[in-house]
């Protein structure tokens, strides 16, 4: 049970996740027409479907959706084993906590781009399949504040800008906090090896003991 609550944790990410994309493609209009306010003009849901990557990013190569797919399945159990790998190591269990999040929000995001296409009939336009080709349901929008950059700014002087622009999901938000963590707490959650040395094992330690008992009774 000790290692299936990091999986556990993320089947809580993926249930929340996909839950909140569902209810808002089926509840929702796409697009500003059918906004929501959450928090004032600060916090909005938004729905948008994402083709390519997370955070709104958008792959312009005519076989990005199907390599990103890949790579996202290919991840999904890489990361599941590693997690399995840290367990059996005895790593630090705010890693295992992280990596379970980061888990749950890779497989939220395969599950769209692998099913959506299908299930939703979502896939753009031109997809050769509708397999593999599913597109990201994100609704999560934080516009805080906007203006204009200084004009005395090179290349963007004088342009609008909106802050924070990138319309997500759940699965991109337990990806980004798993991360975030994990490079806050990285000198706790990753020994260095130098401070390993010297650091005996179990089983080291019980040979220790037992030719210290033999040598006892001799």
């Amino acid at each position: 049970m000790t290692l299936l609550r990091y999986f556990l944790v993320a089947l809580v990410v993926i249930a929340i996740d996909q839950t909140s994309k569902l209810l808002v493609h089926n509840n929702m209009m796409m697009g500003a027409g059918g906004e929501i306010d959450v928090l004032g003009d600060w916090f909005k849901l938004h729905y948008l479907l994402n083709p390519g990557m997370a955070f709104g990013l958008k792959s312009s190569h005519e076989y990005g959706k199907l390599l990103l797919t890949l790579f996202r399945l290919g991840a999904m159990f890489g990361i599941g084993y590693y997690i399995y790998y840290l367990y059996i190591k005895k790593a630090h269990t705010g890693l295992l906590w992280c990596m379970g999040l980061i888990l749950g929000g890779a497989v939220g995001n395969v599950i769209d781009s692998t099913l959506y296409g299908v299930l939703l009939d979502n896939a753009p336009a031109g997809s050769p399949t509708p397999w593999f080709h599913g597109q990201v349901i994100d609704m999560l929008f934080f516009p805080l504040f906007d203006g204009h950059y200084p004009e005395w700014m090179p290349f963007v002087g004088g342009d609008y800008f909106l802050f924070f622009s990138p319309v997500f999901n759940i699965a991109d938000s337990s990806i980004f906090i798993g991360v975030v963590i994990i490079l806050i707490f990285q000198k706790k959650f990753f020994i260095p090896k130098e401070q390993l040395q010297g650091v005996k094992s179990e089983e080291e330690l019980k040979k220790e003991q037992e030719t210290t008992q033999e040598e006892v009774v001799s």
